[in-house]
């Protein structure tokens, strides 16, 4: 089988099926709690293993996006109302899972008119002051790229500000529609001018060349982005965008290195790696300690200082 015969998914792209006590307590907890995961949402396929360690990425703002990408499962249209008692239910599922790192993201609400940003901090809000000690890393849309609506989420201090990428420029029209890689890039040096810890990810057999692979990493490095996610992309269904080629291990092991010595300082990469993969062990790697003293941040409402770079919560392992 070569990486260009996509009729079969190879060996290396098979996931845990869903099993055991740890995922049926966390689909019950989902299920009362009135809660939408992307981990069903977008047919992530490591659902399975993540359920069964007990964690799942919680998706606020519903489940309907505003926008039609090409590569995602999540269902497009006109969504519901936010549900302002949602960000105390995602807020309580934290503490009942016992995270140490929650990850939390959203479908895009373009049609609201902060786009969803108020939401976004309410639920930030809601986590720390019933989880203090648990590390929040958000995966937020551009939001249009107004810088206003951004620091309004800002202002609630995430420790780990993630957009994604997703794919190379040329195809970023085709694939993310009404998405622009510049705007993106844009949000994430926002971020990082406020000095907080940020993240991207991209996803590899789309059709992009390694030339451009290797541009993108560039960016990323030039941006100062501090932690970088590479996977596998799946069609999550006949009418999306289609698998150009299976990216063998070995080649995701390569732009981890160039990405590593171009000086990004985490790089998770590997054909089943997502956004919120073993996402409490890529902070841990970024802060290059499990326990970290959070006193002054947690005291002081303006943004942390560039040197040192943020501090996460964390509990004890």
């Amino acid at each position: 089988m070569t990486d260009t015969d996509t009729t079969r998914k190879p060996a290396w792209l098979r996931a845990k099926l869903p099993t055991g006590t740890g995922c049926a307590a966390v689909r019950k907890l989902v299920d009362n709690q009135h809660l939408h995961t992307v981990c069903q949402s977008a047919h992530c396929p490591n659902l399975g293993e993540c359920w069964t360690r007990g964690t799942a990425t919680m998706m606020i703002l519903g489940n309907i996006c505003t926008r039609s990408c090409n590569f995602c499962a999540i269902a497009t249209g006109r969504p519901a109302q936010p549900d302002h008692d949602e960000p105390a239910r995602v807020a309580e599922s934290v503490a009942r899972l016992g995270l140490r790192h929650c990850v939390i993201t959203s479908v895009a609400r373009d049609e609201l008119p902060d786009g969803g940003a108020a939401a976004w901090a309410a639920t930030i809000r809601a986590i720390r002051h019933r989880n203090p000690r648990t590390a929040i890393e958000i995966l937020v849309p551009d939001f249009k790229g107004k810088t206003e609506h951004i620091d309004t989420v800002l202002d609630a201090r995430p420790d780990i500000f993630n957009h994604n990428l997703e794919t190379v420029e040329r195809l970023q029209k085709p694939v993310r529609v009404q998405a622009r890689y510049d705007r993106s890039l844009a949000v994430l040096r926002h971020a990082k001018s406020r000095a907080f810890t940020t993240k991207t990810g991209l996803m590899l057999g789309l059709g992009e060349e390694r030339r451009e692979i290797e541009q993108t990493l560039q960016d990323i490095a030039g941006e100062r982005i501090d932690i970088v996610t590479i996977g596998q992309y799946l069609q999550p269904t006949p009418r999306h965008w289609p698998v150009k080629r299976w990216v063998p291990p070995e080649e995701f092991a390569h732009w981890k290195q160039m990405g590593l010595a171009l000086g990004i300082g985490v790089i998770e990469s590997g054909p089943l790696v997502r956004s919120s993969y073993h996402a409490d062990e890529q902070s841990e790697k970024y802060t290059g300690a499990a326990h970290l003293n959070t006193t002054n941040h947690l005291s002081s409402p303006s943004p942390p200082a560039r040197t040192p770079r943020p501090r996460l919560y964390t509990n004890s392992q």
